[in-house]
């Protein structure tokens, strides 16, 4: 009977094969054989260390180790008796271009909508407003379907979710993503009408969809607030904004201030002067500037504390936007955060994390789904390499996830390297030693860095459209498929007289009995049933006269060139065709 070891959903290489009882070398050796290259410090998860094992044939089984769950960061958190009032948290989500972002535009009297690239909106970003003398913190999601991981943060990080739906246009796609998301959240739902001025708006209809997404409105006898409005005129905002805080004041939301402060790390970049950057919402507790933060495997003493508005704060409470600098490494996106005691606290914290496998920048271990594949496939298979920088962690991510979803079994995305921040000079030295494109979204080159990419000849390409992106490394995907090969019937010569036999040419004269001869074409040679050669058409004569194509019924001399010497006879056939290579279409 074999034995059963217990192991964590992720497991260091050296720690696995000390507890298989064999040499490190055994293990990392099969590794490599199936091309996974790790070195004895890397991790790799659960079902990746229980294929091996059976590759392996080692009398042991493979079980998780049974763990309490991490309490998941919620809103719903039960508050004490001496919680204090706080601002809702406001999602606005929906469609593409269905008017989310000049929505804040107008609460907030910015014009970001203009400045977005494609004018859809490409990271997370959260500010407050005050409406009655009480305030409201939204949080705007980007619209894009490669955005759907930060969108989901999004949801769960609020109380009430804005569905904005375009009157015009009706329940998109991203419309049901967003309703799905606010419902696995937990949230309340209002429904924002939109451009109810356009052209072709139609209110009715947009209801009858909602219904349909089980979302009935309150005229209809359902519990669904939903709201017309247009973001352009700014008719209805007001409504909308009392209904957030009517829908706040029923929902009681409090939270504790007399506990160290904790929340969610929404978006991270690096700037210059500044190093890592962290936008952060506080859930609970008051986050004071001094304090020392941690955040997944990397802390920090928060050198600045900011307001979304890039003004200074001593203190913050729940329900707050903050931007933070002072952080050692790059925090990852949708990490939790909270405050430790002391430096010391919170080293300890983050190296206990680290070692657990979630040290932001680290290599991570490499998935059961990413090892299945390359264990199955074979030499068949082509990889695209890529090199990919973006501004921040959440577009990184977003950008990764997206291009992880090309992959097929005949072609993948390999992305060698991939960091936050300008392309330089050392991604341009990766790329071109592994012979891949180096991918920028939303960040830049300085003039040196061009010129070392034009002297090594490596491939960058920029963009501010993360589906550009993404539509840019599917192109060249579809050029990495083998192309597939059409062959097209054209017609039948039946052969009633032979001209010219040599060893490499034939010219003969027949009759056409089926379809239309034309140039260029190849043919195959028929007696009976049996298929003698396959051959190409040099030319064909009707009389005298060179001519493209030969009709049913009519009489024609062909001309053609074989590979080795045919003894054509009368009654042969040359049944004629036309064999095309056509380029074929990424399917996912």
């Amino acid at each position: 009977m074999a034995a059963t070891i217990e192991i964590e959903d992720m497991i260091t290489v050296g720690t696995l094969a000390e507890k298989l009882m064999i040499p490190v070398s055994r293990l990392i050796a099969e590794l490599m054989k199936n091309g996974v290259m790790v070195t004895v410090n890397e991790q790799i998860d659960f079902d990746t260390a229980q294929i091996i094992v059976e590759e392996l044939g080692l009398d042991f089984s493979l079980q998780k180790q049974a763990k309490a769950e991490a309490p998941l960061l919620s809103h719903k958190k039960v508050a004490s008796e001496n919680a204090q009032s706080r601002p809702p948290v406001v999602a606005v989500m929906g469609h593409v271009d269905h008017g989310k972002t000049t929505l804040l535009d107008v609460i907030r009297g910015t014009d970001v909508a203009k400045r977005e690239a494609g004018g859809i909106t490409q990271h997370i970003s959260a500010y407050q407003v005050e409406h009655k003398g009480r305030k409201i913190t939204f949080l705007d999601t980007p619209g894009h379907e490669a955005f759907a991981a930060i969108r989901e943060h999004g949801a769960h990080l609020t109380d009430i979710a804005i569905v904005v739906v375009a009157a015009d246009d009706g329940i998109k796609p991203q419309t049901i993503e967003a309703i799905r998301f606010a419902r696995k959240a937990g949230v309340r739902i209002i429904v924002a009408i939109n451009k109810i001025d356009k052209t072709g708006a139609n209110v009715e209809r947009v209801k009858q969809q909602l219904s349909e997404q089980k979302l009935l409105v309150e005229e209809w006898g359902g519990d669904t607030i939903a709201l017309e409005m247009s973001a352009k005129t700014g008719k209805g905002v007001n409504e909308l904004l009392d209904m957030i805080l009517l829908v706040a004041d029923v929902d009681n939301l409090r939270a504790d201030t007399d506990v160290p402060a904790r929340g969610l790390i929404i978006e991270s970049h690096v700037e210059q002067g500044r190093g890592p950057i962290a936008n952060g919402l506080i859930e609970e507790g008051i986050l004071r500037q001094g304090d020392f933060v941690v955040a997944g495997a990397t802390y920090a003493k928060l050198r600045n504390l900011e307001s979304s508005n890039g003004k200074p704060l001593q203190a913050a409470s729940p329900s707050t936007p903050v931007v933070m600098s002072g952080f050692k490494v790059l925090p990852e996106f949708g990490e939790e955060f909270s405050v430790a005691k002391d430096e010391k606290v919170a080293r300890s914290m983050a190296e206990k994390r680290s070692n657990e496998g979630t040290l932001t920048g680290r290599t991570k271990g490499m998935t059961s789904n990413e090892f299945l594949r390359m264990i199955k496939r074979d030499n068949e298979t082509n990889e695209l390499d890529v090199v990919i920088k973006a501004d921040t962690q959440g577009s990184l991510t977003s950008v990764i996830d997206s291009l992880k979803t090309l992959d097929n079994d005949e072609v993948m995305v390999r992305i060698v390297g991939s960091g936050i921040g300008s392309i330089t000079e050392n991604d341009l030295y990766l790329a071109h030693a592994s012979n891949a494109i180096v991918y920028g979204f939303n960040v830049t080159m300085q003039s040196n860095v061009k010129h070392l990419a034009s002297r090594q000849k490596v491939i960058v390409r920029l963009f501010d459209i993360i589906y550009e992106l993404i539509d840019d490394v599917r192109e060249d995907l579809k050029a990495l498929l083998s192309p597939t090969i059409v062959k097209t019937e054209l017609g039948r010569l039946l052969v009633r007289a032979i001209f010219k036999t040599t060893k490499s040419e034939v010219i003969c004269g027949g009759e056409v009995t089926k379809g239309k001869l034309t140039l260029p074409a190849l043919a195959t040679v028929m007696r009976g049933d049996d298929v003698l050669a396959e051959v190409e058409i040099l030319g064909l004569k009707r009389g005298p006269t060179e001519v493209k194509e030969v009709l049913e019924k009519e009489m024609c001399g062909v001309n053609f060139k074989t590979t080795h010497k045919l003894e054509l006879q009368e009654g042969d056939r040359l049944e004629f065709f036309r064999r095309e290579s056509v380029a074929r279409s990424l399917v996912i």
